[in-house]
């Protein structure tokens, strides 16, 4: 088929090369696109720099319809294609001068590292002049001269917004917003069937996507104080879930930072006292307990209650590690008792045998 200009985007030729089916989708941000595709020069040879079906991993590359992928360009051409057309682009030099930085991520993706592994903090293009090589001669080369760059994509589906569970990197403030009720909810019913475990995890992953609106909040403003007041009850949930698993030194680390920010957190002291008096922290958990009645007058009896339980356990662990002590006390003495037994007998067999040999 002939070459086309697609419209409204300048430097691009598209050239079908298989047909897809159906009719056009509809491409609403958030939508997922599944494809493989295959980067060429665009010189007599068209050398081939990429090629997804041929990558360690062998599976199609995914991106989502407005979601700052780097080359902005793909989701462009993606977007003019149905599902299982095969489509042949020629991009200008001004859409392809990113292409390194991705295909880099790409390959470090396929081999199982961290494509930001080693990266300042700074722009993509600004990491490259810092280190100057990729890795590879062939992106350097495209690094040093940018060029037109040939794309063959087969698109394979398009995934409706609402038809997977989306990663929070995906998510815009609203949504994210939208989710923390409903894993918190969920959180909540695992809680009362006795899935702690599973119940912390719905916790965590609410805390994780109020604490990502929040680092884009200005600090002191309305938001940030209304997203942060949301992240503490989540938080002592959590903690909740960890002393019924026993995880103590989770739940002192997780109070303590709320504490740090909540000075008159009573819930936060209290979950810290319990994890404190269950590691035996005999000062710490009574200093934290005090400090619940002191915030709460309401709550001195169950303080009061704890204190005298706490009592009872340091008394009952002092008993047990008395008798401990007296048990390996009886244990070396007998064992020291039987060595010298075995000394004398030793020796004793030693005299005979020297009375024997005079005579």
């Amino acid at each position: 088929m002939e070459e086309t200009y697609l419209l409204n985007y300048p430097g691009v030729k598209k050239k079908i090369l298989a047909g897809g089916k159906g009719p056009m989708p509809h491409f609403p941000p958030g939508t997922k696109l599944v494809f493989h595709f295959q980067t060429l020069l665009d010189n007599f040879e068209r050398t081939v720099i990429d090629d997804s079906r041929k990558a360690k991993a062998k599976v199609p590359m995914e991106i989502f319809v407005g979601k700052m992928f780097k080359m902005e360009v793909w989701e462009t051409l993606l977007t003019s294609m149905r599902i299982g057309e095969v489509s042949e682009f020629w991009c200008d030099a001004v859409h392809t001068g990113l292409y390194p930085i991705v295909s880099k991520g790409m390959r470090l993706i396929a081999q199982g590292k961290d494509p930001l592994e080693g990266q300042r903090h700074t722009c993509g293009m600004g990491n490259m002049f810092h280190y100057n090589t990729t890795g590879w001669p062939e992106l350097d080369e495209l690094m040093r001269t940018p060029q037109a760059l040939i794309f063959i994509m087969e698109l394979i589906q398009v995934g409706d917004p609402f038809s997977y569970k989306r990663e929070s990197w995906i998510m815009d403030k609203d949504e994210k917003m939208k989710e923390v009720p409903s894993l918190h909810l969920q959180g909540n019913a695992l809680v009362r069937q006795g899935h702690f475990r599973e119940a912390a995890k719905k916790y965590q992953e609410a805390v994780v996507l109020l604490r990502i609106v929040l680092s884009k909040e200005m600090p002191g403003d309305e938001d940030y104080i209304a997203v942060d007041r949301l992240i503490t009850p989540l938080v002592l949930n959590y903690c909740q879930c960890m002393l019924e698993l026993e995880e103590y030194y989770e739940v002192l680390e997780h109070t303590s930072d709320l504490i740090h920010k909540h000075k008159d957190c009573v819930k936060a002291y209290y979950k810290r006292a319990k994890a404190h008096a269950a590691v035996w922290n005999e000062k710490e958990a009574k200093r934290d307990f005090n400090m619940v009645a002191h915030l709460d007058i309401t709550l001195a009896p169950l303080v009061h209650k704890e204190l005298r339980f706490l009592a009872d356990r340091l008394k009952e662990k002092y008993w047990e590690e008395k008798e401990k002590y007296w048990n390996c006390l009886e244990q070396e003495e007998k064992e020291g008792k039987k060595e010298e037994e075995e000394k004398e007998d030793e020796e004793g067999k030693k005299e005979k045998d020297g009375e024997r040999g005079v005579l």
